[in-house]
């Protein structure tokens, strides 16, 4: 199944654009906060970097080898977290697409966001299975970009 987007006029909501983004089902989209870029993840285990003004395909990740499941801006638009049933969050720079960072996990990550204001990334997995205690009703959030983190 491809995913595609329409683009749609106001106040009719009749369609007058449509793009292909992926060749299976997207699963998550961001916009930046800048409002240049929207990323999509999807099931292909891609992620999409699109121009805003002109929907074109600027540039893919592919990191991941599982479908992206979560995706997420700095608060300057300068980085993107991207994280899936892989065990780790790729954090890549978003204008060279570089790998700035792989913040291994022990489990798979099902959300992932940026502070509002600084350069810390809270992530959430679910650590239900494996070293940590079966019973519990919750996962665990976490945090990566504190002075210690490398």
């Amino acid at each position: 199944m491809t995913w595609s987007s329409s683009s749609l006029s106001y106040p009719e909501l009749k369609p007058i654009q449509s793009i292909n983004a992926h060749p299976s089902n997207c699963i998550c989209i961001k916009f930046d906060p800048t409002g240049k870029y929207f990323a999509t993840g999807s099931a292909d285990a891609l992620v999409s970097l699109w121009d805003v003004e002109e929907l074109v395909c600027v540039r893919c990740f592919s990191r991941l080898d599982w479908p992206v499941r979560t995706l997420s801006f700095s608060h300057d638009g300068k980085m993107l977290a991207s994280a899936s049933e892989d065990h780790f969050i790729d954090i890549a720079e978003v204008e060279t697409g570089e790998k700035l960072w792989e913040v291994q996990c022990d489990s798979p990550t099902f959300t992932v966001a940026w502070h509002p204001k600084r350069p810390l990334l809270a992530y959430a997995c679910d650590d239900k299975e494996g070293k940590y205690d079966n019973n519990r009703e919750a996962g665990t959030v976490k945090l990566f970009g504190l002075p210690n983190d490398s």
